[in-house]
C-alpha cells in the first residue's frame, strides 16, 4: 500500500497537529490450548502460552511505530474469553487466572490484556459464573486485566439473571477501589451483540471464531475529522460534511491498515481487522463533542445531538470501509464521556444527561461508556440502566455497551480524577424512582421478532 509524497506531507501534519494515531495494535492469543486441570496449573499454562506469543508485540510496534512515524499510543492483548478456559476446572475463585494474565501483560511490556470475559447472553455456566463473580477481586488485585460479560443478542434476548448479578458486581468492583473512585469498573464493560475481534479495551476478548494469533488495530482521529470540518465551515449542507468525513476517515483507516499490517507481518502471525473507530482522548482538540458540535450544535447533549451522531457515525464507516482490507470490532464513534473535554464540559454545563446519552447509544459503537454515577445507586436501578441499554442494542442489532462507575462517597456534581487517557469523571445524576420490581423479575427477556431470520 505505497503512499505518495503528497499523502506522507499530509500524514505528518495529521500526527504533529491533529492527533492522528494508532490507539492500539492487539495481539489476539487463543487459549483454549491451556483448558483443564486445577485452576492453578491452568494459569501456569496461560502465562507461559501469552508470553510465548506476546513478548515481541512491543519491540516490534515501537520498531514500526518509528519507522513510520506514526505514534502507536497502545500496545494490548486479547484471548479467549477465560470463562471458557476456565470451564474444566473444579474452583469457583477465578482470580488466579486474572492475575497470570496480569503477570504476562507485565511481562511483555503492554498497557492492557482483555479477556477476563463470560458469555451469558441466554445463560450462565458454572465457570461463567464463577468468573462473573470474581471480578471485583480480580480487578482491584491487578493493573492491566480488563473484563467484560456479553448480557444480551439479538438472537438470545437478554438475561436479566446477570444482568441484575453484573449490577452487584459493579457496586463491588468501585467498593474494592473506592480509595480510586471507583477506577475498577474503568475495566469492566457489559455488552450486547459482543464482536469477536474488538482491538479496543475494555472489551477486547477473541472469539471462539477466531485464529490461534492475530493482530487487530484500532485507529483513533477525532482530531483529524475536527481539522477538516473546521476547514469546511458553517455554510456547507450535510451532504458536503458527510463527505468531507468520509474521505478524511478513509485517510485515518488507510494509516491502520497499513501499520497494523506491518506490525503483524513483523510477527510472523496474521492481520485480522481494522476497527473504525473514533476514539477520543482528554486532549484539547482531541474530541467526540468538538466534532458534533462542528457539525452544527452549540453544545452536544441539545437537540440535533443524536442526528449529528449518526451522520459522524455512517461516514465514517463508509469511508472506512473503503480503506482497509476487512473491518471489524465496534467501528463507530465512542462517546466516554471522563476520556472526552468537550463531553465533560457539556456534562457540567447541564447540557448532557445520562437519558440523552442513552438517546445516543443508537447510532453509535458503544454507549454509556466511562460514565460516573453516584456510589449509592442502588444495584437494582444499576440493572434498570443497563438493561435500557442492552436492550437497544438487541432490537436494532446492534453492538451496545456499558461502562459506568457508581463513585463510591460521589454524589452529582463531583468531579473524580483518573488521570492519563481515563480523564476525569463528572458524576451524573439518576432518576429517583425506582425499577427495583422489574430488576428482581429476573428471567430472560424474549427475543425480538426480528431475529427469527432464518
Amino acid at each position: 500500500m505505497p503512499l505518495d509524497h503528497r499523502e506522507i506531507f499530509e500524514t505528518l501534519r495529521m500526527v504533529e497537529v491533529e492527533h492522528l494515531d494508532i490507539r492500539t495494535t492487539t495481539l489476539g492469543i487463543n487459549l483454549l490450548p491451556c483448558a483443564g486441570g486445577p485452576i492453578q496449573q491452568v494459569a501456569d499454562r496461560v502465562y507461559e502460552r501469552i508470553v510465548r506469543h506476546a513478548e515481541r508485540l512491543v519491540p516490534v510496534a515501537n520498531e514500526v511505530e518509528a519507522e513510520f512515524g506514526i505514534p502507536i499510543v497502545n500496545k494490548r492483548i486479547s484471548v479467549t474469553p477465560a470463562a471458557l478456559v476456565a470451564a474444566a476446572s473444579p474452583e469457583k475463585d477465578l482470580v488466579p487466572l486474572a492475575v497470570a494474565m496480569d503477570r504476562a501483560a507485565d511481562a511483555c511490556g503492554v498497557d492492557f490484556i482483555g479477556g477476563f470475559t463470560a458469555l451469558v447472553q441466554k445463560g450462565a455456566t458454572a465457570s461463567d459464573d464463577a468468573l462473573m463473580r470474581s471480578i471485583p477481586e480480580a480487578l482491584a488485585v491487578t493493573d492491566h486485566v480488563c473484563s467484560s460479560v456479553n448480557l444480551g443478542t439479538t438472537r438470545a434476548g437478554i438475561n436479566m439473571d446477570a444482568t441484575l448479578l453484573m449490577a452487584r458486581v459493579i457496586k463491588q468492583a468501585a467498593d474494592r477501589t473506592a480509595e480510586r473512585g471507583g477506577i475498577g469498573c474503568a475495566k469492566l464493560v457489559v455488552f450486547c451483540n459482543m464482536v469477536e475481534d474488538n482491538p479496543f479495551v475494555a472489551g477486547a476478548n477473541l472469539g471462539v471464531g477466531e485464529g490461534d494469533v492475530v493482530v487487530h488495530a484500532g485507529v483513533s482521529g477525532p482530531g483529524v475529522v475536527r481539522h477538516a470540518l473546521a476547514q469546511l465551515g458553517p455554510r456547507a449542507d450535510l451532504g458536503e460534511v458527510a463527505e468531507v468525513v468520509k474521505r478524511t476517515s478513509f485517510k485515518i483507516t488507510r494509516m491502520g491498515q497499513l501499520v497494523g499490517s506491518e506490525v503483524a507481518a513483523r510477527l510472523g502471525v496474521p492481520f485480522g481487522v481494522v476497527d473504525l473507530s473514533l476514539a477520543p482522548t482528554p486532549a484539547l482538540g482531541d474530541s467526540i463533542a468538538d466534532v458534533l458540535e462542528l457539525i452544527g450544535l452549540e453544545r452536544t447533549g441539545t437537540h440535533g445531538t443524536t442526528l449529528a451522531l449518526a451522520l459522524l457515525t455512517d461516514a465514517v464507516k463508509k469511508g472506512g470501509a473503503m480503506a482497509a482490507h476487512m473491518v471489524g470490532g465496534l467501528s463507530g464513534a465512542f462517546i466516554p464521556v471522563s476520556e472526552d473535554q468537550g463531553m465533560i464540559d457539556a456534562v457540567q454545563a447541564g447540557a448532557l444527561s445520562l437519558d440523552k446519552l442513552e438517546a445516543m447509544t443508537s447510532v453509535c459503537s458503544v454507549g454509556l461508556d466511562m460514565v460516573a454515577v453516584p456510589g449509592d445507586v442502588s444495584a437494582e436501578n444499576l440493572a434498570c440502566l443497563i438493561g435500557d441499554v442492552m436492550a437497544i442494542g438487541m432490537v436494532n442489532n446492534k453492538t451496545t455497551a456499558v461502562r459506568i462507575i457508581p463513585v463510591p462517597g460521589g454524589k452529582p456534581g463531583d468531579l473524580v480524577e483518573y488521570g492519563g487517557l481515563l480523564g476525569s469523571a463528572p458524576v451524573m445524576p439518576m432518576h429517583a424512582a425506582s425499577g427495583a420490581v422489574l430488576a428482581r423479575r429476573g428471567g430472560q427477556v424474549p427475543p425480538p421478532i426480528q431475529s427469527l431470520r432464518n
